[in-house]
């Protein structure tokens, strides 16, 4: 007989209550035992209302990636007390450097793991690992996802129930990758088809590289994520097929000079490039897992792992309709200022004024989330302290690795190009590089395989747009150009 059993029989009118003498005691002590489990559950209904009542701080950054990292570092240097910030994040681990998810975590030797690449490593900083937050009074609240954002009323209300209050908001919530499913794509639910973007993705994909070990892999998409993963798996002795829609890949900086050398060379690794088609569906086996991908073009590859990256959104959801917004982002000021008090925005959400080039942008790249980030703490101590700080001036840049290659780019990609080295793709050095010229002035500067002095000589160039009188000069002088600049 259970407590609750116990509590019902003893009332007078059952069964128990009418049986003569012997029931008394017993059922005193079941209503003894009754009362010490309805303590006992509200006790615990006290405890889960005092874990779950509000919590109140005076920065919050939601997000957890690098923007939330370098923040943090910055908070520091700025000398914020213990206990006034809070990182929220729906990821399970402290801040890290994204970038090594598509490089050095998925390589069979060398291979990267936490705690190794946590912020700032990226950038030649202090490894910050999760004690280093608790050090600093800084309260990291992890494996949280944040369903409620009301700006008005500075709460944000997270999937369990919870409530955070703010003062100060930072908005570095990043961006998520598109899926095929969102468009209906048939069979894109199968076991798998993998996407690349927080830390759980990488791990799963790990361990299908290891269970399907000298199999098949298709890359969809022809951009970062697929080139780097196309030669992460290469590496792993996968057979791999890129397959994407444009005439060539990373067709958003690569001009059609640039990219021959990349699809020869990855071709020379053994890496299938099928151009000109998408995907269109995916079949399966009785476990559910993919075993083709069906293409546009009447095509069939065989697949024992897919890999998609055909792009990403900025999660701008939670703050829709009450925030200004401007080219798919949260439009900011030159101090990633919303147009909400005590509100900013930083990294991939941000639409924000590119002084270089006099536009409203917004760039998705990890070297602007760092700087972003700690461009808009400066700015809150500044107001807070009543002081002023310099705009954000930023110089465009995008960089990869994979296999033995490395490029760096800087500025912007348009107008005329010249073209200078040598891009063969069986070209020993394969030093090349572009040069983007508009109104007679170079504005953009690609280069492969730089040393750290020419990747600066670039950087130099883009920043200051120097005067170009003759594109064939230019061509002809190739990097020694720029190291002259």
């Amino acid at each position: 007989m259970t407590s609750n059993d116990a509590f019902v029989n003893s009332t007078p009118y059952s069964y128990e209550a009418r049986r003569p003498n012997t029931s008394v005691a017993a059922a005193a002590r079941s209503a003894d035992s009754t009362a010490d489990l309805v303590t006992r559950i509200l006790i615990d209904q006290s405890n889960r209302i005092d874990s779950m009542a509000e919590k109140s701080f005076k920065y919050v950054i939601i997000g957890g990636g690098v923007a939330a990292g370098y923040a943090a570092r910055e908070f520091a240097k700025q000398g914020v007390k213990p206990g006034e910030l809070a990182i929220i994040s729906k990821e399970a681990v402290a801040p890290y450097e994204r970038p090594a998810l598509s490089k050095a975590y998925l390589f069979p030797e060398g291979t990267a793991r936490l705690p190794g690449f946590h912020v700032c490593v990226g950038s030649g900083g202090e490894r910050l690992l999760p004690e280093w937050y608790t050090e600093k009074g800084i309260s990291l609240i992890l494996s949280t996802e944040i369903v409620k954002a009301d700006l008005a009323s500075k709460t944000l209300i997270s999937a369990a129930g919870e409530t955070f209050k703010y003062q100060i908001l930072i908005i570095a919530t990043g961006s998520t990758v598109i899926q095929l499913m969102d468009f209906g794509v048939k069979g894109a639910d199968a076991k798998n088809i993998f996407y690349l973007r927080e830390i759980d993705d990488a791990d799963k994909l790990v361990e299908a590289i290891k269970a399907k070990k000298g199999g098949k892999a298709v890359i969809v998409g022809g951009g970062y994520i697929g080139l780097e993963l196309s030669a992460a798996l290469r590496i792993n002795n996968i057979d791999v097929s890129m397959v994407y829609p444009e005439p060539w890949c990373m067709p958003r900086l690569f001009t059609a000079g640039i990219a021959a050398f990349y699809e020869g060379y990855y071709a020379n690794k053994g890496i299938g490039i099928i151009k000109g088609t998408v995907a269109v569906g995916f079949g399966t086996n009785e476990n559910g897992e993919v075993t083709d991908v069906k293409l546009k073009d009447g095509r069939v590859l065989e697949a024992d792992i897919v890999v998609v990256g055909v792009g990403g959104r900025p999660l701008t959801t939670l703050f829709k309709g009450q925030v200004e917004e401007e080219k798919g982002g949260i439009k900011t000021d030159s101090f990633f200022k919303t147009s909400i008090p005590d509100v900013y925005a930083v990294g991939d959400v941000a639409t924000f004024p590119l002084k270089l080039f006099n536009e409203i942008r917004r760039v998705e790249h990890v070297d602007h989330a760092r700087k972003s980030a700690e461009q808009a703490v400066k700015a809150i101590f500044a107001s807070e302290q009543g002081t002023s700080i310099d705009e954000y001036d930023y110089l465009p840049y995008f960089y990869s690795r994979a296999f033995d290659l490395s490029w760096q780019f800087y500025g912007d990609n348009v107008g005329e190009t010249v073209l200078f080295g040598d891009n063969s793709p069986t070209s020993p050095t394969h030093k090349f590089g572009t040069y983007w010229i508009k109104d007679g002035k170079v504005v953009g500067v690609f280069l492969e395989s730089g040393t750290p002095e020419e990747n600066k000589a670039i950087a130099k160039v883009a920043r200051v747009q120097p005067p170009v009188d003759s594109l064939e000069q230019l061509a002809t002088e190739g990097l020694a150009f720029a190291s002259k600049i």
